[in-house]
């Protein structure tokens, strides 16, 4: 039996001990490649994956893994909840364990786990890591015009409409510091899907927590089916305009504030 000892993570250099957050529903094709990437790509770092009981047997596969390897654990929720829901599932379950830091990571394999140590480097001196597709650097690689676009344009609305100085606000791949995590109200989170990551993006930055942007490459999913849909979007426009309204008129009320609005 490995001892309680080994069980834990060495950690990251200049960062400490880091979760990675894995959510999954319906991922039984991708959730041990993205698994062993991760392990091979970072071998110093925890993994959860949070399932959301997917009926393909994803959390089966997660617990044989698991069982495999100290360094894998999985969190079995009681159904499909989406995205935001077991993001924050993650982070609570991480702080109660006392990670210094927490990851977001798509199972699909779209967030390259080799691009892994880049981010984590990052978060030696900031407290939150974004890994953008829209900073110098970056790629994107097989996404069609439409979906481009898309992100694209949501991601210049949100900047512009929350004065926030981040150029992929909706980008799901990240680093938490916990520090970050604990300066966040993230009782107040109730967005999903892009406005999730908007929403955190708009937290952090309101609690004046150092933000910092790496790129990455970021490829398509090859296996599997997109989580995205128009709802997703139509949730995340309105949830942006919402706030942005909320925080103008916030800041109309202050007027040293409004002096700083970009």
């Amino acid at each position: 039996m490995v001892a309680a000892a080994e069980r834990r993570t060495v950690g990251h250099p200049g960062v400490g001990r880091v979760l990675v957050v894995i959510p999954t529903y319906n991922e039984a094709d991708n959730v041990t490649r993205i698994v062993t990437r991760v392990r091979e790509a970072a071998p110093a770092v925890d993994i959860l994956v949070a399932d959301d009981n997917s009926p393909d047997g994803t959390g089966a596969i997660a617990d044989r893994l698991a069982g495999a390897d100290p360094h894998v654990h999985v969190l079995h929720r009681q159904g499909k909840e989406g995205l935001g829901a077991a993001y924050l599932a993650g982070f609570a379950w991480a702080r109660q364990r006392g990670y210094d830091a927490v990851v977001e990571m798509d199972a699909d394999g779209s967030h390259a786990p080799e691009d892994l140590p880049a981010l984590l480097d990052a978060a030696r001196d900031a407290d939150v890591v974004i890994g953008s597709r829209w900073t110098r650097g970056a790629r994107v690689v097989n996404w069609p015009l439409r979906r481009l676009l898309l992100s694209r344009c949501g991601n210049l609305y949100a900047r512009l409409a929350l004065g926030m100085p981040v150029s992929d606000a909706t980008g799901g791949y990240r680093v938490y510091r916990s520090r970050a995590l604990d300066a966040i109200d993230l009782d107040s989170v109730r967005s999903q899907g892009y406005a999730f990551q908007v929403e955190l993006s708009r937290l952090a930055h309101r609690a004046g927590v150092r933000i910092v942007e790496v790129p990455i490459t970021f490829v398509e999913r090859e296996h599997g089916d997109s989580k995205m849909s128009p709802l997703i979007v139509a949730e995340a426009l309105w949830r942006i305009t919402t706030w942005g309204l909320r925080d103008r008129r916030a800041a109309a009320r202050r007027p040293d504030a409004l002096a700083r609005w970009p």
